[in-house]
């Protein structure tokens, strides 16, 4: 007698050659859902198909796990904000709209943008690092400021504040999750007039 099985544990298994990848993927999917601090090994190990004790092997504990998603994070918000800046109708405006990309990927990733600058210091990804996005703001900020060191640090501290400030606001429901808003609100022509 043949007998099968048809659990859904049964049909999730782990078929991939990479696990650590497979339990990254699961945690952003989770994230889109679920709040960071909410998140657990053993939830992920059984959305993958593996024992919990299988998950150690690539995260010891939670905390390295959430540096691996903050590093995910960051790392698509930097293919975010880059896209947004081929998209831009002009070098000018390239600027702003890796502004406008941040905050509209933070809320639409409410759980993982947090995450990701909780984690920060911890994953050394901050907005000075060498992400992606680290490196299009220093980018834009040197071509904004024709290389003076002083204004381009400035520059980018004024930048990022501006949208991290905005993207927070309206995540914390202070603003309204206006598009338009977003749009008036980083205008490279009055955002930071010459």
């Amino acid at each position: 007698m043949v007998t099968v099985s048809t659990s859904k544990a049964a049909t999730r298994t782990y078929h991939h050659g990479d696990l650590r990848a497979a339990l990254v993927e699961a945690g952003l999917k989770a994230l889109e859902t679920t709040d960071f601090a909410d998140l657990s090994l053993r939830h992920l190990a059984r959305e993958v198909g593996v024992s919990a004790t299988a998950v150690y092997r690539h995260f010891p504990d939670k905390q390295a796990l959430m540096q691996a998603l903050a590093n995910a994070g960051i790392e698509q918000l930097g293919r975010f904000q880059q896209q947004a800046a081929a998209d831009s109708d002009g070098s000018a405006d390239a600027f702003a709209a890796t502004g406008r990309a941040y905050v509209r990927w933070a809320l639409a990733n409410p759980a993982l943008f947090r995450l990701t600058f909780s984690q920060c210091d911890r994953a050394g990804q901050t907005l000075f690092g060498d992400n992606l996005a680290a490196q299009l703001l220093r980018q834009k900020a040197a071509g904004a400021t024709g290389g003076d060191p002083e204004a381009e640090q400035r520059l980018m501290i004024q930048a990022w504040a501006v949208v991290h400030g905005l993207a927070m606001l309206m995540l914390d429901q202070q603003l309204p999750n206006d598009d338009a808003m977003i749009d008036r609100v980083i205008d490279s022509a009055t955002l930071f007039p010459r």
